[in-house]
């Protein structure tokens, strides 16, 4: 399968299935020297992994990353970084009943349009499990924007059409299941969450990115820029129907005097660009907003057809997640990291080994 490959001076691969043995990452590009150890993708991983939450799917894996190539003696060689993680808690049989049936909302129909065949169990390589893989890559990006102290913080902003209005103190995101900096916001989506659970339904919402610390000079004219690249980056994860830079649709709302972030000798007086002007950033904050579509797998009853294309109807069972809030936001923080680090090392060709 190609288009599985993302990225140019550092790259990521990921392969496996949904419900296959396990699905992995090799990660190419990564200069030599730098102090990484199953621990620290470990911390990535169980940001994301499923089971955890009230919005979340009960499928409950583990998620323990193995490294397998390009690490000595808790150091990266230069050579591929192969990670993989297994599958431990797959329940084909819950998709018997629905093989030959395309869902609503997934990928079964457009695969089998590709490839006349597709893997039913869970949605095989269209299945968000996919995202793990790419949050392994995001830790090993990660660290190599630590030597740069760019700093990557995400959180919820809305769900299910309640916004988050509150943002003096990010860090209350780390008190509430939803990463939602705004308390009262957060108690009104998970009231919204448990109302939808009984109905049958699912919820959308939408994720912030903001990125301090980003040097001047990343992005690459014409095609590469620096936003295009964050863009397809994170609009490559699933469950992604829109991605805003900076001031985002809004600024097709504004004049020009309102939109341009004015000059001063300290700096940028606003920053409706996002940090990236002309697909390069300028110094400051990198902003982004993810919107994240309602999960297709329901119970609610949809008509569909099955593979003769016959009419037909279907209630998806199972284990699925409500809202892909909060496990998507470090899927999204990894994209990031990724799409950086990539833009980073193309900025320092000549980059020098930490050892």
């Amino acid at each position: 399968m190609s288009g599985s490959t993302l990225g140019k001076a550092f790259n990521i691969t990921t392969f496996g299935e949904s419900h296959g043995k396990g699905i992995g990452v090799v990660v190419q590009g990564c200069p030599p020297g730098f102090v990484i150890s199953e621990n620290v993708i470990q911390k990535a991983l169980d940001k994301r992994k499923p089971g955890v939450g009230i919005s979340s799917t009960k499928r409950s894996e583990p998620d323990r990353s193995v490294i397998v190539s390009g690490i000595f003696n808790n150091k990266t060689t230069g050579t591929p970084i192969m990670i993989f993680i297994e599958n431990q808690d797959a329940k084909s049989k819950s998709y018997d009943d629905i093989a030959t049936l395309f869902r609503p909302g997934h990928g079964d129909y457009t695969y089998q349009a590709k490839y006349g065949i597709r893997d039913y169990r869970g949605g095989g390589r269209a299945s968000a499990r996919e995202t793990a893989a790419r949050v392994a890559a995001g830790a090993v990006a990660q660290i190599v924007l630590d030597q740069y102290n760019i700093k990557i913080k995400t959180y919820t902003l809305e769900l299910g059409g309640i916004k988050a209005v509150n943002f003096e103190d990010i860090s209350q995101k780390d008190t509430n299941d939803l990463q939602c900096p705004d308390l009262d916001a957060a108690d009104k989506m998970i009231k919204k969450i448990k109302d939808i659970k009984k109905e049958g339904d699912s919820l959308g919402g939408v994720v912030e990115i903001r990125v301090s610390n980003v040097p001047a000079g990343l992005g690459e004219p014409v095609f590469d820029k620096l936003d295009a690249d964050i863009a397809k980056a994170l609009m490559s994860i699933g469950a992604v129907k829109a991605v805003e830079i900076g001031a985002g649709i809004s600024a097709s709302q504004m004049t020009g005097f309102e939109n341009s972030d004015q000059i001063l000798p300290t700096g940028f007086q606003t920053n409706n660009s996002g940090g990236i002007l002309a697909g390069i950033s300028n110094g400051d904050d990198i902003i982004a907003r993810v919107h994240i579509k309602p999960i297709p797998s329901i119970l609610k009853t949809q008509v569909t057809i099955d593979v003769e294309g016959r009419p037909s109807e279907i209630s998806t069972k199972g284990r699925h997640d409500i809202c892909a809030i909060p496990r998507i936001n470090m899927v999204c923080e990894s994209m990031m990291a990724i799409t950086l680090t990539d833009h980073l090392l193309r900025q320092n060709r000549y980059f020098l080994s930490v050892l």
